[in-house]
């Protein structure tokens, strides 16, 4: 079953306004309303609702490209990840040329361990897009996360984070990287630029307190533990910084020692 907090990290939903050709007069009004309302209700965070509209929109026309990939989105949330890649799939047939479900489609495919179609899918969208910020990130992940292979992740991560320099959860994992292949140096100057700049960033407080933690700073290490908590409790989880997060095994273990009151 997909967990909305993994969607809350990697997610980037491509509602897009498109509408569908030949439709005219009264019909095309009222199409045109039951797509607008769909959308809105994918963008509101309404998503039974939306699954409805679109459901409907879908009776009438079968072949949008657009509609099926807006339901795909909307399906894979309510945990659906079969039915989303049905979805995309179907959006791809009808317009191959369009990269935007092949990115959701990936994403599906995350939530369900098919590994290897999701970096086809990424891949696939990068040879058409190398500066896909989405398609760079989530690769990186898979990389990282479920590969091991930090090194490619954090290349992954950089170029997402120049693709899109207001990505802050890139250069995040970008820093975990670092850290994860004991460049703590590097680590720590990304994270401290990053709480600078994004004082309420949650990830790199937490990060910052693994890696103080393991340096000795054990008094910086409380204080910054102390805003993360105040932002987001979940950072004392483990099996949510491994499998929800994806933060690496090294800074995830500094973390739960830091936690355990546990010495350097």
């Amino acid at each position: 079953m997909i967990k909305n907090s993994l969607l809350s990290f990697f997610i980037c939903f491509l509602f897009c306004v498109v509408f569908p050709l030949g439709v005219v007069g009264a019909e095309y009004e009222s199409s045109e309303l039951l797509f607008e309302k769909a959308l809105y209700e994918s963008r509101s965070g309404n998503f039974v609702d939306a699954l409805e509209s679109w459901d409907r929109f879908l009776l009438s026309f079968p072949t949008d490209a657009a509609a099926l990939s807006n339901r795909g989105n909307v399906r894979l949330v309510l945990g659906d990840p079969e039915g989303a890649i049905l979805d995309q799939t179907t959006a791809i047939k009808i317009h191959p040329l369009e990269t935007d479900p092949y990115l959701n489609r990936g994403l599906a495919e995350e939530t369900l361990g098919q590994w290897k179609d999701a970096i086809s899918d990424y891949q696939l969208v990068l040879s058409r897009e190398p500066e896909n910020s989405s398609a760079l990130y989530n690769l990186g992940n898979i990389m990282g996360s479920v590969r091991g292979d930090w090194l490619q992740a954090k290349e992954l991560f950089n170029k997402a984070s120049i693709a899109s320099e207001g990505d802050v959860m890139a250069r995040s994992s970008k820093a975990l990287a670092s850290y994860q292949l004991h460049q703590f140096s590097q680590a720590e100057k990304e994270l401290r630029g990053l709480i600078r700049k994004y004082p309420m960033f949650a990830d790199a407080r937490a990060a910052l307190t693994a890696l103080l933690w393991r340096e000795g700073s054990l008094g910086e290490a409380e204080s910054h533990w102390a805003a993360t908590f105040g932002l987001d409790s979940r950072y004392r989880e483990e099996e949510w910084l491994l499998n929800v997060r994806r933060w690496p095994s090294e800074p995830t273990n500094d973390l739960m020692a830091f936690l355990n009151l546990e010495t350097v």
